[in-house]
């Protein structure tokens, strides 16, 4: 209901499982997916992970109850773009939705969540792949591994959002990846900054 009457925002359509997850998802042509994680049959983060797959430019934010390490790593890695918990508020939600055009929509519990990982599992002295990411991509890097928007990349590193678009599309052509989700995935997944990145 209340994305129904949100300004601007168009429902395309509702699904009580994911049993047929890609024929709803073709029929529907949404440009972002809410997805839950516990349903019946198939669950919220395997349909994550077939979607991302078959389309990779896909925009999904999870909007769920569970907000355990496991599930909340295991969502963005296979491709969600946000995770949000069903007890923020209808306002937080709309925006979150809205600022797909640039950001990782993260709750601050869930945002702490992720950076107690890297914590927990301080990456090793090199990474398993050279990529040659300067200086400044590494520090793009770890703002966005801290949920920022790319408007507050460059207020965080006082560089123009121009600025750092360019360093996006050279970090996604080093790094072989489509979408920033994608890249924070791939920071994580193989450990490509230092742990005093995240201290």
């Amino acid at each position: 209901m209340i994305l129904k009457g949100t300004t601007g925002l168009q429902w395309c359509g509702s699904f009580a499982n994911c049993n047929n997850l890609v024929a709803d998802y073709t029929k529907a042509k949404p440009d972002v997916v809410l997805m839950d994680i516990q349903m019946p049959g198939i669950t919220g983060i395997d349909a994550v992970k077939e979607l991302h797959t078959k389309f990779p430019d896909i925009k999904i934010l999870m909007l769920t109850n569970f907000d355990d390490d496991d599930k909340v790593f295991t969502s963005v890695c296979f491709g969600a773009s946000g995770y949000l918990l069903k007890n923020t508020s209808p306002i937080k939600i709309i925006e979150a939705i809205k600022v797909f055009e640039g950001g990782a929509p993260m709750t601050p519990l869930i945002a702490k969540k992720v950076l107690r990982m890297f914590r927990d599992n301080p990456p090793h002295a090199t990474a398993d792949h050279d990529y040659n990411l300067t200086v400044r991509e590494k520090e793009v890097l770890e703002c966005l591994v801290k949920g920022m928007s790319l408007k507050m990349v460059g207020e965080n590193l006082s560089i123009s959002y121009d600025t750092v678009r360019t360093h996006m599309q050279h970090i996604y052509q080093k790094l072989h990846v489509v979408s920033m989700t994608e890249a924070v995935a791939k920071t994580i997944k193989e450990k490509l900054l230092s742990f005093s990145f995240f201290c």
